[in-house]
């Protein structure tokens, strides 16, 4: 059997990946023992001990550099970064910190599930006294930064100002928002991104470059009570001055960094961790500009570095030493304006995103730094975001203008090839001489032309798990595996939880536009013009309440702040607290149960009610990718 082929190989040993390894082990003060976390009902929330194994030399089922990046984001525990700031680490995808105040503790980024967060908050106090939370930071949107904010604080001390939620501009709109529409697409795929429900081990889900994986806790949310609206904002909390820097449409939409002059330490958010980051996730999203991102690197640079000593992010280990800080700065910016660079020359040359990822190399410099390998956003799918942000889905060739979808595709493929049998055995060819890519490729038609073939499944399992062991990507050998574990058992993953506090936080108008592209079209089409007046009262005497007019016409739903164009009288009138619309759209209650109740009332025509009803589509989060 040849080699397992891998995407990219390691740069030479250098001092710096030795430094790697001090660094993510200085200041360590304790570790959580045992570094299992449950759930009030029991549930295994989080595992850091699965990932022992890793403390073995790297297998052959395992990409070296892949290994290396896991050992090192695998180690778990309280870590001081100078005296007064302090991170837990290794208890869940993102890092949680804790910066002293004169009376109490700020914590930034209270990780994915309360429970975590409540767990490293515990670690943290167990070393450093029983210190009140005084202030929360959320650096930016994304649920691993948030989520677990109910486990530090209680939502009341935030409301009644005695704990102040720091955040960017925007944040409460993209944290609520980001999953609205696609939401149960980019969970199907975060499965596979993350590969949570893959066996922990050296042929399985050893991490994900980012992090080792996402827990799978309680999700929460706590609206945010001080906005960082402009670069230079300055805000003391307990007793310590923050700086902040505005990074919206860097790694996220609402994103800052934060300095602490006092201590000349740089919060860079997740705008520099030690691995290139996505340009566009392979969970979906909107793709980012790494020529943004790497502008208000450049910004950072000229705002902090002559003041700061340490950096450290929402990831990874942190950097020490001023020098130091501004070459990992300095070599994070140049990745991503290189990457946009080079990407767009090779685009106005007439090359095509899978073209520019196949030819696309970092210079050597950037080739021997381990900070910018492709651990989570490789150089190959980063390549392709950037073709996708500037020339769509179309390369300009006409012939794949109008291409029949996969399983037709397949069928056709399969039938010109002799058969599902024959390009079996030709795929076993290329199989055995380590052509992976291919096999994959040729096996992908056979299983969306029969998907049942067993040796096809047999086979596309196997390319896809030595494709997954040759890996350096965390997310690409999780997808891989991930694969190969379903084409075996079928579809697998945890169900998602709900999220309470995420619903509460979108808008009426976010919430109208997450049904409508629920509604079912053609069934929405035949059932003819709808009119539904929606009077929405909100909790608290000081929240206003809102009226919205939702119009469904030729199978598309529109929303209408107020009353209805021309004063048209609508067919039907709810009336509802918000706190019950909030209770129908995370499924706690039906629309039905709430008016039977006396929790919602209605006017008009109940049976356009209970027409508009029946014309959502309920989103299967099960369905299947490696075949049709």
């Amino acid at each position: 059997m040849t080699p397992i082929p891998q995407e990219n190989t390691c740069p030479p040993p250098t001092a710096d990946g030795e430094q790697d390894f001090a660094d993510a082990a200085r200041g360590f003060l304790a570790r959580l023992e045992p570094g299992t976390v449950h759930d009030a009902e029991g549930r295994l929330v989080w595992d850091a001990d699965a990932y022992a194994f890793l403390k073995e030399d790297c297998p052959p089922t395992a990409h070296p550099s892949l290994w290396r990046q896991s050992r090192l984001v695998a180690r778990q525990g309280l870590f001081e970064v100078v005296p007064g700031v302090y991170q837990v680490r290794g208890l869940d995808l993102s890092n949680i910190t804790f910066v002293e105040g004169r009376r109490g503790v700020i914590v930034v980024d209270p990780l994915i599930s309360t429970e975590v967060a409540s767990a490293a908050l515990a670690l943290y106090r167990s070393r450093r006294g029983d210190r009140p939370v005084t202030g929360v930071v959320y650096t930016h949107c994304h649920v691993d930064h948030f989520g677990g904010v109910r486990g530090v604080i209680d939502p009341a001390d935030a409301a009644s100002g005695r704990v102040p939620v720091i955040a960017p501009a925007g944040f409460l709109e993209h944290a609520a928002g980001e999953n609205v529409m696609t939401g149960p697409a980019m969970g199907r795929r975060s499965g596979y991104m993350y590969g949570a429900a893959l066996p922990k081990g050296p042929t399985g889900q050893i991490g994900c470059g980012l992090g080792q994986t996402t827990s799978l806790g309680s999700i929460s949310l706590i609206a945010p009570t001080l906005d960082v609206t402009v670069t230079g904002q300055t805000e003391t909390v307990d007793g310590v001055r923050m700086v902040f820097q505005l990074t919206p449409g860097t790694e996220a939409p609402a994103e800052m960094n934060f300095h602490l002059p006092e201590l000349r330490v740089l919060c860079v958010a997740e705008n520099a961790c030690h691995t290139l980051h996505n340009v566009l996730t392979l969970r979906g999203a909107l793709v980012r500009d790494p020529s943004a991102w790497a502008r208000y690197l450049t910004e950072t640079l000229s705002l902090y570095a002559d003041d700061t000593d340490v950096v450290f992010a929402s990831h990874h280990w942190p950097t020490w030493g001023q020098d130091r800080v501004v070459r990992f700065l300095e070599e994070q910016r140049d990745a991503y304006a290189f990457l946009h660079d080079q990407c767009v020359r090779l685009i106005n040359a007439g090359r095509t995103g899978a073209e520019i990822a196949e030819e696309l190399r970092f210079p050597p410099a950037l080739e021997r730094a381990w900070h910018v390998r492709g651990y989570y956003g490789s150089l190959s799918h980063n390549a392709k975001a950037v073709y996708q942000r500037y020339m769509g889905w179309f390369d300009g060739n006409p012939a794949h203008l109008w291409q029949h979808p996969p399983q037709e595709a397949a069928v056709r493929y399969v039938a010109f090839m002799g058969g599902a049998d024959a390009v079996v055995e030709k795929a076993r060819a290329s199989f055995e001489s380590g052509d992976l890519r291919w096999t994959a490729e040729v096996l992908n038609h056979v299983l969306f032309a029969e998907p049942d073939h067993a040796q096809a499944r047999d086979l596309q399992a196997a390319a896809f798990e030595r494709l997954g062991h040759g890996a350096e990507s965390g997310p690409w050998r999780n997808f891989y595996l991930m694969g190969a574990a379903e084409l075996r058992e079928g579809v697998l993953g945890t169900p998602g939880r709900g999220a309470p506090d995420i619903v509460a936080a979108l808008t009426v108008e976010q919430i109208f536009r997450s049904m409508a592209v629920r509604i079912n079209g053609a069934r929405a089409a035949a059932a003819g013009r709808m009119l539904l007046r929606w009077e929405i009262t909100a909790p608290g005497p000081a929240a206003p309440a809102e009226t919205w007019t939702v119009l469904l016409s030729n199978g598309a739903l529109t929303p209408i702040p107020g009353d209805a164009p021309r004063g048209e009288d609508p067919d039907v009138t709810l009336r509802l607290p918000r706190t019950v619309l909030d209770a129908v759209m995370s499924r706690t209650t039906t629309l039905a149960d709430a008016i039977a109740q006396g929790h919602a009332e209605v006017e008009g025509d109940v049976r356009v009610l209970l027409t508009f009803g029946t014309l959502s589509d309920r989103p299967d989060a099960r369905f299947p990718i490696v075949t049709p």
